[in-house]
């Protein structure tokens, strides 16, 4: 790998998205193809921050960091992958549920994500019951991905797969959720496919039920 890419790799891991958003500039300056950019640096760099994150070397300060850096960098490289052939992990909308409006933790899953291969449509936070139906809908992704950071908001999961049901829309899509206040026992009581602990388990129960789909 040239020294351009280590750099960026570097960047990313080290959570300096300017510097990230530099290097993957340069590298595209010096005939660096983006997909090999992708593939070599950016995505071994996220993943490395995550790794790091779960060997608790990296805090969460340090994750959200890493996630910027990648964003930046994916950023640079995007409008050169539009258009071209490109194998995907499964397609998955995610968003936080109405009430809440607590990012951090989402914008990490979405990067990890992203990191991983999936095509993912980052709906944002508070987002009410009516939008997450209309994008299933819309988007027939393979996984709705559901996140819950108060235990005041707790209940809108609940009403959100009840929602899915009402509307045809359950067995079309596999659920997944996560959060500070949810566990796996909750997630079986309200009948979801899948709970996320963390980033790392997230895309961990992300691939597990792309390969349940196949």
């Amino acid at each position: 790998m040239s020294e351009t890419l280590e750099k960026l790799k570097k960047a990313i891991v080290e959570g300096d998205d300017e510097t990230a958003y530099a290097f993957a500039k340069e590298a595209l300056q010096q005939g660096h193809d983006a997909l090999e950019m992708v593939r070599s640096a950016i995505i071994p760099g996220i993943e490395q921050a995550g790794k790091l994150w779960h060997d608790n070397v990296y805090f969460m300060p340090d994750v959200v960091l890493s996630a910027e850096a990648f964003k930046s960098a994916m950023g640079v490289v995007k409008p050169c992958l539009e258009g071209r052939e490109t194998a995907s992990s499964g397609r998955i909308i995610i968003g936080v549920v109405a009430g809440d409006m607590h990012d951090l933790g989402k914008s990490i899953v979405v990067a990890m994500l992203m990191g991983a291969g999936f095509e993912v449509i980052d709906l944002g936070v508070d987002i009410p019951r009516d939008t997450f139906i209309q994008k299933v809908q819309e988007l027939n992704p393979d996984i709705l991905g559901i996140g819950c950071y108060m235990t005041t908001t707790m209940l809108e999961l609940k009403a959100l797969l009840h929602a899915l049901e009402e509307n045809g829309l359950r067995n079309t899509v596999k659920v997944m959720i996560g959060g500070v206040p949810t566990t796996q026992q909750f997630a079986d009581e309200i009948g979801a496919d899948a709970w996320g602990r963390d980033a790392l388990d997230a895309v961990k129960a992300a691939k597990t039920l792309m390969t349940r789909n196949q």
